[in-house]
C-alpha cells in the first residue's frame, strides 16, 4: 500500500508594511505582492513597484512594502519543488522579477487568475509529476509529524523502524522527496518553531527551542539564519509577519 507524503519543504508567510534588511539565505525564495506594488533591491539592482520575484539562494536582497502586504514562500532548494524552480531559469540568471499580476500569473500558471498563497501552492505542485511514495516513507513522514520534538532522534531511529540499511533508506527517501531525512526533520522543526514564535511571542525563545527539537537556541538562531535569513528574534519583533500559512 502507498500513500501521498505531507511535505514540509514549502514556509509560507504574509507580511505587511514590511521593510528587511539586506539578506540571504538557502532556500529559494518567491515574494508575491498580496495588493500593491512593493521596491526590491536584488543583486545590488533596484526595482521599483513590482509585483514579485523569485531568487535562488545566497542571493542578497532586502525588500520595502511600507503600504502594502507581501507573500513570502521559502522553499527547500532540493526538495522536488525547489528543484522545479531551478528549472525555471535562464542560464546565468539569479533571479526573475514579475512586473505586472498578469506576469506574475502567467509565470506560476494558476489556475482562475488568482494569485492566493494556496492558489501557487497548488500551481506549483500541479507543475511536478504524479507520484505514489512507498509506504516505508510514508511511516517516516508521519513518525517525524509526531516526533520531531525529541533531541534524541538519530539515523539509526528511522532504520530500527523500517528495517532497511541506513544507505538504502537514505537513498529511497532522497527518491521520493528529493532531500534528505535531516533536511525534512529540520524544516518540520523549523516551520513549527517559527509558527510558535510569532503565534505565542510571550514565550521565550528558549523555549520554543527545546520544544521543537533543537538542542538550545543558538542552534535554532542557526539554523533559521541559514535557511531564511534572520533568526527567530527578528520575527518575535516583528510585529508586521502577521500569518503563518
Amino acid at each position: 500500500m502507498k500513500s501521498q507524503v505531507y511535505t514540509p519543504f514549502i514556509l509560507a508567510l504574509k507580511a505587511h508594511n514590511l521593510t528587511v534588511e539586506i539578506h540571504h539565505h538557502s532556500a529559494y525564495q518567491i515574494v508575491l505582492s498580496n495588493d500593491n506594488p512593493f521596491t526590491s533591491t536584488i543583486n545590488g539592482k533596484l526595482h521599483k513597484h513590482i509585483d514579485g520575484f523569485l531568487i535562488k539562494p545566497q542571493v542578497p536582497h532586502f525588500c520595502v512594502a511600507e503600504k502594502g502586504t507581501l507573500n513570502v514562500l521559502n522553499i527547500e532548494p532540493y526538495s522536488h519543488i525547489g528543484l522545479q524552480l531551478a528549472g525555471q531559469f535562464a542560464e546565468n540568471q539569479d533571479y526573475i522579477v514579475f512586473s505586472t499580476p498578469s506576469e506574475t500569473n502567467t509565470f506560476f500558471q494558476t489556475a482562475n487568475d488568482s494569485l492566493s498563497i494556496t492558489n501557487i501552492i497548488q500551481a506549483l505542485l500541479a507543475q511536478l509529476p504524479t507520484s505514489q511514495y512507498d509506504e516505508r516513507v510514508t511511516i517516516i513522514t508521519e513518525y517525524i509529524k509526531t516526533n520531531y520534538h525529541r533531541q534524541d532522534i538519530t539515523p539509526q531511529t528511522f532504520v530500527d523502524i523500517i528495517f532497511l540499511s541506513p544507505s538504502r533508506l537514505a537513498s529511497l527517501f532522497k527518491q521520493q522527496t528529493g532531500s534528505s531525512l535531516s533536511k525534512y526533520l529540520l524544516w518540520t522543526r523549523l516551520r513549527q518553531a517559527i509558527y510558535l514564535t510569532l503565534s505565542e511571542k510571550e514565550r521565550s525563545l528558549t523555549d520554543i527551542a527545546y520544544e521543537t527539537g533543537f538542542y538550545d537556541l543558538p542552534q535554532l538562531n542557526k539554523y533559521m539564519y541559514e535557511m531564511f535569513g534572520m533568526p527567530p528574534k527578528a520575527l518575535k519583533q516583528n510585529s508586521d509577519l502577521i500569518q503563518v500559512y
